[in-house]
């Protein structure tokens, strides 16, 4: 049985650090994205995160270090041997002592007590050890790009698995870079049935929105005579473009909000679109300067006041 110690190259009193160090090097050098070409890259990437799964969680780290679990995760199997001949017609077991199979006796009840009511791993000389389950093939690692707007919108996504097919994925609310998502019985092949599937969310940056939570940001430039008149304009938001109202006379950094353009949020929630206005100022403009020139209320306002400078 593989030990999880090994795949990833550490020592058994290795710290937790020490552990994700090991976890990061391999990860990033045998990733299936920079193997594609390599599958036994990849099978050595999936045996490498199992190890980590069960390195990085105390109690199974704890329970292997015992013996008490391999390292998949499985209850580790117990063996008997023949115990001595009885003498002077009694028998009776010291500690260490194994059983003699010719005794008759089913101790299955013992093994499923001592496995918490799952059926102990092995089968036994008798015939009255019984077989637990086979252990399920390893879990496949994926990473899936989703654009901005359709991790906002939650749009399905389409991915390919290794063995050719594709899925449409639907994204759950609240969804975020690092979001994983389980395919049940999508992993690699086992004895006990394939493994699963584990789709980790990428949400690639928007060249003009940002996030913030559950809403969208977006930095709207608008002409001087739309922020000093007001005005009616068309704003791109994350599910297409909408009219949205300036107020006259609104100043740069103003910010208008847009109900319910945002990422949907963990409660069921849609987040906003919160625009700020940016007043962008004609370049080279004479006429513009020589009516700021001669304005007569051009030196009337205070709008660093609130500094009290």
């Amino acid at each position: 049985m593989a030990d999880p110690y090994q795949i990833l190259g550490v020592a058994r009193g290795a710290s937790e650090a020490d552990i994700k160090k090991a976890y990061r090097k391999l990860a990033k050098e045998l990733h299936p994205d920079r193997n594609k070409d390599n599958p036994k890259a990849t099978e050595r990437f999936s045996r490498v995160t199992n190890a980590y799964d069960l390195l990085s969680d105390k109690d199974k780290r704890a329970r292997f270090d015992r013996g008490e679990i391999d390292g998949d995760g499985n209850p580790a199997g117990f063996g008997f041997r023949q115990g001595p001949t009885p003498n002077n017609g009694g028998f009776s077991p010291g500690p260490g002592a194994g059983f003699d199979a010719t005794d008759g006796g089913d101790f299955s009840d013992i093994f499923e007590g001592l496995f918490g009511g799952r059926k102990a791993g092995g089968g036994f000389s008798g015939g009255f050890g019984r077989r637990g389950p086979q252990p399920k093939g390893a879990n496949r690692p994926y990473r899936l790009a989703v654009p901005f707007a359709d991790a906002a919108c939650l749009n399905p996504q389409r991915i390919t698995l290794a063995d050719g097919k594709t899925i449409d994925l639907k994204l759950p609310a609240g969804v975020e870079s690092g979001t994983q998502m389980r395919l049940s019985g999508k992993g690699d092949p086992g004895p006990g049935g394939p493994g699963d599937a584990i789709v980790t969310i990428d949400i690639h940056p928007h060249r003009f929105f940002t996030r913030d939570g559950d809403d969208v940001r977006l930095d709207l430039p608008v002409s001087l005579s739309e922020a000093v008149l007001g005005a009616s304009v068309r704003v791109p938001t994350v599910s297409g473009a909408v009219m949205l109202t300036i107020p006259a006379g609104s100043s740069s950094g103003k910010v208008l909000r847009l109900k319910g353009r945002g990422f949907h949020g963990k409660t069921g929630v849609r987040g906003d679109q919160l625009v700020t206005l940016m007043v962008d100022l004609p370049v080279g403009d004479d006429a513009l300067v020589e009516f700021v020139q001669n304005w007569p209320g051009r030196d009337k306002s205070n709008p660093r006041g609130k500094f009290d400078i």
